[in-house]
């Protein structure tokens, strides 16, 4: 115990069940897949002891549109699956999106398209930063690196979501989600809401009752709603970009990577600048927003710096990145596919090049 403070070993997918837990979350509903059964099994051993509610759905559309029905009612829901299982889930995460509720849903990536397999990958950047889902919509997506990280988010994935009353994404990977580290964990009871929100369904007495729906038949009404819809993504833009940077004053190549990728190019960066070359890291938190505001910093400062992104995808956060710098600077990319990793070594001769 540290200053009320306790020192666990877990891994990822525990560590995000109990942060979720911690923040208050009343209502789970979830389907099993591999890599992220370890989460849906420690919210079935002790959502129940903070007074919250576990179903085992019997399937991945089932959990989330549950979610959607909890969320309505002003309790903290959330789900969570793996690529294939979250594909599932899309139609249902459009709806809440549409009727403007919060919800977290995680997403413990492996490989695909398709079942893929079950090793790490970063391929449903596009399905979770873009919408996937139909319709013009958003949601938030932050994107942990350590297993502290993966505790630690979820307090702020259930604030931001609720504060926007919105979906937000965490995007965790099975490498992460199967890692153990320990976690420096609060150890005072989870976060109690203590009131139901506004907007929430139920308790209409003296007002006229609260609709929760996404649906609208009206000539017009939908393009309001709609307009509404951006507006609040514009302030998000404006309000939520969060990243974090090492050595970036003065380097000549940025390294950006993100999540279970970062973790490898920030050893690497600490390594390279021992040997004296001048090596950054951009390591964005939010996916969306993404944090346009550092890379354009990075761009127009009087120092030329190239930029190499490492995924394991094809490149998909590769063209965001391209698409801030607009041309100003070299974009290099690696990337594995499939649940492959670039080595150190693959790394380490792709930034000499650029040096």
């Amino acid at each position: 115990m540290i200053n009320n403070l306790k020192r666990v070993l877990m891994t990822g997918n525990e560590a995000i069940a109990e942060g979720a837990i911690q923040a208050g979350c009343g209502f789970y509903a979830g389907y099993p897949i591999t890599p992220q059964n370890e989460l849906i099994a420690y919210m079935a051993a002790h959502l129940a002891d903070s007074g919250g509610v576990f179903i085992q759905a019997e399937s991945e559309l089932a959990a989330i549109n549950m979610v959607f029905g909890a969320s309505a009612c002003g309790v903290r829901a959330m789900t969570s699956s793996s690529s294939p299982g979250i594909s599932l889930k899309q139609e249902g995460i459009s709806y809440i999106a549409g009727a403007q509720l919060p919800a977290v849903i995680v997403n413990v990536m492996r490989g695909g398209p398709g079942l893929g397999n079950i090793w790490p990958s970063q391929a449903d950047y596009f399905q979770a930063t873009r919408g996937g889902g139909h319709g013009d919509y958003r949601s938030i997506v932050l994107a942990p690196s350590t297993v502290q990280e993966c505790y630690e988010c979820m307090p702020l994935a259930f604030s931001l979501a609720d504060q926007y009353r919105m979906p937000a994404i965490i995007l965790s990977d099975g490498m992460l989600g199967q890692m153990m580290e320990p976690v420096l964990m609060r150890s005072h009871k989870p976060l109690a809401i203590s009131h139901k929100p506004k907007w929430a369904l139920g308790n209409s007495k003296g007002r006229s009752p609260n609709v929760a729906k996404s649906f609208y038949l009206r000539e017009g009404d939908l393009e309001k709603v709609n307009l509404l819809l951006q507006k609040k993504y514009k302030t998000i833009e404006a309000k939520e970009q969060r990243y974090q940077g090492q050595y970036l004053d003065d380097a000549k190549v940025v390294l950006v990577a993100y999540g279970t990728m970062a973790r490898i190019i920030k050893s690497i960066t600490h390594k390279l600048r021992g040997q004296g070359k001048k090596v950054g890291l951009l390591r964005p938190i939010t996916l969306w927003p993404f944090p346009v505001q550092a890379f354009e910093r990075l761009a127009l400062g009087k120092m030329a710096k190239k930029f190499l992104v490492v995924e394991m995808s094809a490149g998909q956060m590769l063209e965001d990145v391209k698409l801030v710098i607009n041309g100003r600077s070299a974009v290099g990319f690696l990337g594995r596919l499939g649940g492959g990793m670039p080595s150190e070594e693959e790394i380490i001769k792709n930034i000499t090049s650029l040096l």
